[in-house]
C-alpha cells in the first residue's frame, strides 16, 4: 500500500464485515516521540483467541472469497519497516482495537495520503455506519463525527456528492491545519 490512508481504509473495511456499526480512527503525531500512531476501534463481533493468534498470518482470513488476508500483515509490515510495531486487542462481542506505531522521521515511512478520500470512500460505500476521526498534532486536535454530521443534515442525504465533497475537503483541510 502506497500510503497509511489506504491501511485505515482496508482495516476500517475489516470492521465493517465484522458488523460493526461504530468505527473510531485515531491518529495521533507526537512529534517530541517521533512517532505516528494509528488506532482503530470499532464494535463489532470481535475475534476469539484462535483468530488473534493467526490473523498476522497472509493465507489466513475469514472471508469466503478468497483465501488470503493481507491487510492485517501489510500494516503490521508497514509499522515494522518504520521501527515501530502493531498490537491488536480483541474479545468476541467485544470489539476490536488495532494499533499502529510508526516512527515519524523513518526514511521507510509512508505518507498519511488523501485521508479525506478515505472517509469519503468509507461513508459513501456504508452510510449506515458511524465515524469518528480524531487527529491529533501538539496541541492541535481536529474531530470529526458522522452521527453529529448526519442529525445536523436533518433531511439531507450525506452521501450526496456536494457533501461527501465537503466532508472531504473538511478532513483534509483539518488535518493539515498545522
Amino acid at each position: 500500500m502506497e500510503d497509511l490512508s489506504l491501511h485505515i481504509l482496508d482495516i476500517a473495511e475489516n470492521s465493517i464485515a465484522a458488523k460493526a456499526d461504530l468505527i473510531n480512527i485515531e491518529i495521533v503525531e507526537d512529534e517530541r516521540a517521533d512517532t505516528l500512531t494509528i488506532r482503530i476501534t470499532d464494535n463489532g463481533v470481535g475475534m476469539d483467541e484462535e483468530t488473534l493468534k493467526r490473523v498476522l498470518d497472509p493465507f489466513f482470513t475469514t472471508k469466503r472469497v478468497r483465501n488470503f488476508g493481507l491487510g492485517i500483515p501489510l500494516l503490521a509490515q508497514s509499522a515494522e519497516e518504520c521501527n515501530g510495531r502493531l498490537s491488536i486487542i480483541s474479545t468476541p462481542g467485544g470489539g476490536t482495537k488495532i494499533q499502529a506505531t510508526f516512527q515519524r522521521s523513518h526514511m521507510d515511512m509512508k505518507p498519511l495520503g488523501d485521508l479525506g478520500a478515505t472517509i469519503v470512500t468509507l461513508i459513501a460505500g456504508h452510510p449506515e455506519i458511524d465515524y469518528e476521526l480524531i487527529y491529533k498534532k501538539a496541541d492541535y486536535t481536529y474531530e470529526i463525527n458522522t452521527a453529529e454530521l448526519k442529525r445536523g443534515l436533518e433531511d439531507q442525504d450525506i452521501t450526496s456528492p456536494p457533501i461527501l465533497d465537503f466532508i472531504k475537503n473538511h478532513v483534509n483541510s483539518g488535518i493539515s491545519h498545522c
